[in-house]
């Protein structure tokens, strides 16, 4: 039996062609546009004359489909037109490709990747959809906005920022600011030093700029400037219209300085925080000034911050500037203050902003001083009792630390304000400082040498007034040699004038 031819093997099918790449999405509609007018473009590649018979048909049938003139044509004829174009497979051509346009960062569509452009088209989709919503949202009415769509319209504002390629601001994407349409920054034209501001502290302050305009007095106002604040606390006008809130909100001042507590332990060196504090306290006093216990309430209280912000930096000048008003305003001149700044004290006794501030509780206090007397001024109203307790301190503090300046200068201030010559304190001075006619010299400071050199000046002693200068200058204070020689010669030229004068009337 004859063997069975094999059978021929199956023809196998051939793999698709994989889709045309296109380095660009013009490049593909571009390409698009071409394929769907194959005998326009065989008519341009051969010349019409070339063409056979049935693609000269097709083209002519193409151009009139292109054109669109068989719209004109009675229905019948129509009907033929479209069968005859079935037969010769002409595809219905694509419009002419048009720009696509540029993206929000000036970068042309058209040079997308189709893959690109594919992405970006869903994006657009999805911001449409979003920007619907948003305004379906807004077209409600304020009034009907309940908590919980607020807070999805600004999720929605946050993505639609994040779509856009941007990070939305705060305010932007808040719906409670709707109604605030911000006013930029003008720096002028050509503005040579125009400030980086970031993103954020440029927002809100556009949107203060537009309240302010506005003369908005509101809560979202407080929250408003509390944030700019934490942005920049050293911005005055914010702090201004601030107060200027709050006081026609009638908010609490006491909730006010609880913040602003925290606000000046995180900026210890802004003076406008404490200005800030003055109009409180000015706003608050007009209301307790009346009630003792309340003001003793608000003197203890700011009394007890300060303590804090000493803890800090206990020479903060704001802070000591602030304590001086502190005390005119709610009379603070008595021994509890000298106490607190006796504490001080103790702790740093060449803190000489306390000693500075001693000598103003002690020697500015309306019931014993005079009125207008500047502060290097005698003044006789005080009494001799004071006098003599403040120069025994600044002795007592001498004694701790001889080298230190400060009580010094104080004891000096001291016998000035009292019309007490230095020289009621030679021997007090004598104890830190011994210059025999011979031998060494015993000198425990420098500022007892320099307050006996004008003590015996004061006594008209000038040769040794002269010689504790010349230590000064040569031994012990040798830094400022140049002031202690010109000290010598204002004191010399002073003693030749004296001799002078007694030589003209003897």
């Amino acid at each position: 039996m004859a063997p069975k031819a094999s059978k021929a093997p199956k023809q196998q099918a051939k793999d698709p062609e994989p889709p045309k790449e296109y380095p660009t999405i013009a490049a593909k509609l571009e390409a698009e546009y071409t394929a769907s007018r194959p005998y326009q473009v065989l008519k341009e590649t051969k010349g019409f004359s070339k063409l056979t018979a049935s693609e000269k048909s097709a083209y002519a049938n193409s151009i009139l489909l292109e054109t669109g003139a068989w719209r004109t044509w009675p229905a019948s004829q129509q009907k033929e037109f479209w069968k005859l174009i079935e037969q010769q497979k002409i595809p219905i051509p694509l419009p002419k490709p048009q720009s696509l346009g540029k993206d929000p960062r000036g970068v042309d569509l058209g040079s997308y990747t189709p893959a690109e452009y594919k992405l970006w088209e869903r994006r657009e989709r999805d911001l449409r959809a979003l920007r619907e919503k948003s305004e379906r949202f807004r077209s409600k009415g304020k009034k009907r906005w309940r908590e919980e769509d607020v807070e999805e319209e600004r999720n929605r504002r946050k993505l639609l920022g994040n779509l856009q390629g941007r990070k939305m601001g705060i305010y932007e994407r808040d719906p409670e600011w709707d109604d605030v349409i911000p006013l930029a920054q003008d720096d002028g034209e050509g503005a040579l030093a125009a400030i980086a501001y970031t993103d954020e502290y440029a927002e809100a302050m556009g949107y203060l700029r537009a309240i302010m305009a506005a003369k908005e007095y509101s809560p979202r106002v407080l929250a408003l400037t509390e944030h700019i604040i934490s942005l920049n606390a050293a911005h005055y006008t914010v702090w201004l219209y601030r107060a200027s809130t709050l006081f026609a909100l009638d908010s609490s001042i006491e909730a006010e300085l609880e913040w602003v507590n925290k606000v000046a332990l995180d900026n210890q060196k802004n003076y406008q925080i404490w200005h800030h504090r003055q109009l409180l306290i000015e706003h608050l006093y007009a209301k307790v000034s009346s009630d003792p216990a309340a003001i003793q309430e608000l003197a203890d209280s700011e009394t007890a911050f300060m303590t804090r912000m000493f803890a800090e930096d206990s020479k903060n000048y704001h802070v000591w500037s602030y304590r001086q008003y502190l005390v005119r305003k709610l009379d603070l001149f008595n021994q509890k203050e000298i106490e607190s700044i006796e504490t001080l004290l103790r702790t740093d006794v060449r803190n000489n902003s306390a000693w500075s501030h001693r000598f103003f509780v002690v020697f500015s206090d309306p019931k014993i001083s005079s009125p207008g007397c500047k502060a290097t001024e005698s003044d006789p109203k005080i009494p001799n009792e004071i006098i003599d307790r403040e120069i025994e301190f600044a002795k007592a503090a001498t004694f701790e630390t001889p080298q230190n300046q400060s009580p010094w200068n104080y004891l000096r201030g001291v016998l000035r304000k009292g019309s007490r010559k230095l020289s009621t304190q030679e021997c007090f001075a004598g104890e830190f400082v011994s210059i025999p006619e011979d031998g060494e010299e015993d000198v425990k400071s420098s500022h007892a040498l320099d307050f006996l050199a004008d003590v015996w000046a004061e006594l008209g002693e000038v040769e040794k007034a002269d010689k504790a200068l010349e230590l000064l200058g040569d031994k012990y204070d040798r830094i400022r040699k140049n002031y202690w020689d010109w000290k010598r010669s204002l004191l010399k030229e002073a003693s030749l004038q004296e001799k002078m004068s007694d030589l003209k009337t003897g």
